[in-house]
């Protein structure tokens, strides 16, 4: 579990692309008491660390998951969001996330707002029935409140500290997000359809 804390950003550094497994080599921020086997959350998809080299850790990534987040857009030399997983004791200062993306969403505008940003995102139409204004969402592994909703599209806005801790303070139109819509929110609006679907 995580809980879309971003804790730094981290930096691909290699990158070896087998025909069903690329593998990954991640510089990470903290690798502190990290094993082998363990979840690490990048740009909010729980990985799991295969080698640990110092502070560069390798990552082994399945064509399906190549497929449904921006993992594959990623190349040498960019940076990544990263979270470690949730440990007994921690503090959960934003929400609990699996690491499981649901959908990959595209920035459609991007507005500075003094030193904060505003960002329009639009994403499938089957997912906008998660996404409600003042509700919680992770982005790239952060964990967010949404603004306005429009549509199939909807607004964040951006803290100067948020710019600062991850990929958002360089990320630009047409630029793909990934998306996870938290299981409660889920749960709830599975339940509500099933009790409208049972009145009808």
């Amino acid at each position: 579990m995580f809980t879309g804390i971003v804790q730094g950003l981290g930096r691909v550094v290699g990158l070896d692309r087998e025909q069903t497994v690329w593998t990954f080599r991640i510089q990470l921020p903290n690798v502190e008491g990290l094993q082998i086997g363990a979840s690490v959350a990048i740009n909010g998809t729980c990985l799991t660390a295969t080698a640990i080299n110092d502070d560069e850790v390798a990552f082994d990534v399945i064509s399906e998951t190549l497929e449904r987040t921006n993992l594959g857009n990623l190349e040498a030399g960019h940076e990544v969001n990263v979270e470690r997983s949730l440990r007994m004791g921690d503090e959960l200062g934003g929400h609990l996330l699996s690491g499981h993306i649901m959908a990959v969403a595209e920035i459609t505008e991007r507005r500075d707002v003094g030193e904060g940003v505003d960002m329009k995102l639009n994403v499938r139409s089957d997912v906008m029935k998660y996404i409600h204004e003042k509700g919680y969402i992770g982005l790239n592994g952060a964990s967010l409140t949404i603004g306005e909703v429009d549509g199939s599209s909807f607004f964040i806005h951006l803290i100067p500290e948020t710019l600062r801790m991850t990929t958002f303070g360089s990320l630009q139109v047409g630029q793909p997000i990934n998306v996870e819509i938290d299981g409660m929110t889920q749960t709830i609006v599975a339940t509500v359809e099933r009790m409208m679907k049972q009145e009808n």
